[in-house]
């Protein structure tokens, strides 16, 4: 994968450079896919999925968002989705100088930010896959975050404390969810773990994160503010979940609640990180996806 992707940064606004990486496939018409990534990861997620997207003919561009991975930490606000969002238009539309729509695909809190791209630049958006996350402003996000298993969501919202006491024990605590959410917990290699945990050990790295889920209720305003003066999304929407994660019952509702010609797809014996547990049918799902609309 290494020879055909480039690293690179960009400031796309005051506060925050992003690092991203592309691919391309040779083809200047080739049509672009956006992947996000979700939390606790980076753009390493993807690191499966990219070479096959771009020898199936993709255009992939795989950014680091606001304050995760090699992208910079700003040190207030910013991390609310719709904000977010347009940091990556920017990339997209005024850096990258990409000018027809695009595939968006989100996984976890980038399935959040891949919703808000959708919703705020739907002429520029072709295509929706997002799914593994209870979107904000929806009745299964208000149900799921009370729940148990979504304990992290409150313990995150509270100031200050998450940093102070994982500060040092940013492996153990990143390590308890990708076991705890996993169908098989040999999935990941302890090389990629390091990764994921000398990522979230940078200064500001893990306040960062914790940011986003104190976003979440300004999320959920929003959203909701968005369905009710726009409507549905428009453009075909995928929902994409593991068989064994923690969304396979809910997301079809989920998907109902936002789109106007839902989907869902669920990979086989996948648990939450789809990506890096079924990498093969990740890609697969996602070009088979686009070739129903690309050849309408």
């Amino acid at each position: 994968m290494d020879e055909h992707v480039r690293h690179s940064t960009a400031q796309v606004s005051s506060d925050s450079r992003l690092h991203y990486v592309t691919a391309n496939p040779g083809n200047p018409e080739a049509h672009t896919v956006l992947l996000i990534h979700g939390y606790p990861q980076t753009w390493f997620q993807w690191r499966h999925v990219i070479e096959p997207l771009r020898t199936a003919g993709y255009h992939v561009v795989a950014p680091d968002y606001r304050g995760a991975g090699d992208s910079n930490k700003p040190p207030h606000g910013g991390f609310d989705k719709m904000s977010m969002a347009k940091e990556l238009h920017t990339l997209i539309t005024e850096v990258l100088k990409i000018t027809e729509p695009i595939t968006v695909v989100g996984h976890d809190i980038g399935g959040m930010v891949a919703f808000a791209y959708a919703a705020l630049y739907p002429d520029q958006t072709r295509g929706l896959i997002f799914g593994e996350c209870p979107l904000p402003g929806t009745q299964v996000y208000e149900d799921m975050k009370k729940s148990e298993g979504m304990w992290h969501f409150t313990f995150h919202n509270v100031p200050h404390l998450p940093e102070t006491l994982t500060y040092g024990r940013e492996g153990i605590y990143i390590r308890h969810f990708y076991e705890r959410l996993c169908s098989d917990p040999s999935f990941l290699k302890d090389s990629d773990l390091d990764h994921y945990v000398k990522s979230f050990e940078r200064a500001g790295a893990m306040r960062c994160g914790f940011e986003l889920y104190r976003a979440f209720e300004q999320d959920a305003t929003d959203n909701r503010n968005h369905l009710s003066s726009k409507g549905k999304l428009k453009m075909p929407v995928l929902g994409l979940v593991g068989e064994r994660g923690p969304f396979s019952t809910v997301t079809s509702l989920m998907i109902e609640e936002v789109a106007e010609v839902p989907k869902v797809e669920m990979l086989d014996g996948a648990g939450h990180w789809c990506a890096e547990e079924r990498p093969e049918a990740t890609w697969q799902a996602i070009h088979q996806f686009i070739k129903t609309y690309q050849m309408a």
